[in-house]
């Protein structure tokens, strides 16, 4: 099985730990105190953070995500304005910290889902897809068994390019909700 650290022990942070847990994953959490502190155990780093506190991970961790795999769940909305995102354009906050990373997998997954639709593992009446976009098929693997050992579907999207659209739809997601027309043990599912 994956070992998991998890950074981050928020919502996300819990409900993503559970579904990988309830797969027969081994996980482990560092809190936003123990950053730069507690020791990176698993070989997938989960960076269950909002996205601006990403470059304080990074900064604290730098040569210790080396050859692991990272999972970016970020949407980088301007959280003063919810109104855009604070990438350049065309980019996508896994592009930003693949580039800081050269020497790690880095993953994107997990932006398209609210913490409720993990925890519940459906979205209405459907079960909740995770999507999951990266340049390293076997890391990508990985983290598909270990979500659809966890109970919940998940979908190799393809390349680290596809951040992008999947940071779009994240971030359409999170104005409907904070808008109120779309309420967080809700969202976008995928139905085959």
């Amino acid at each position: 099985m994956t070992t998991f650290t998890i950074i981050g022990t928020g919502n996300m942070g819990k409900a993503i730990g559970g579904v990988l847990a309830d797969g027969g994953s081994n996980v482990s959490y560092v809190t936003h105190t123990e950053v730069g502190t507690a020791a990176l155990s698993g070989e997938v780093v989960v960076l269950a953070v909002p996205y601006p506190a990403v470059a304080g991970i990074i900064e604290a961790y730098g040569p210790q995500l080396d050859g692991k795999v990272v999972v970016d769940i970020t949407n980088p909305l301007n959280f003063e304005t919810f109104d855009s995102l604070v990438v350049p354009a065309g980019s996508s906050a896994a592009a930003e910290i693949a580039a800081k990373l050269p020497n790690s997998k880095v993953l994107k997954a997990f932006n398209t889902n609210f913490a409720a639709t993990l925890g519940s593992k459906t979205v209405g009446e459907n079960t909740t897809t995770v999507l999951v976009a990266g340049d390293d098929g076997a890391a990508k693997a990985a983290l598909t068994s270990a979500v659809s050992a966890g109970g919940a579907s998940a979908i190799d999207v393809g390349s680290l390019a596809r951040a992008h659209e999947l940071e779009a739809v994240g971030f359409l997601q999170l104005t409907l909700a904070i808008s109120e027309k779309l309420g967080w043990t809700g969202g976008f599912a995928v139905v085959a």
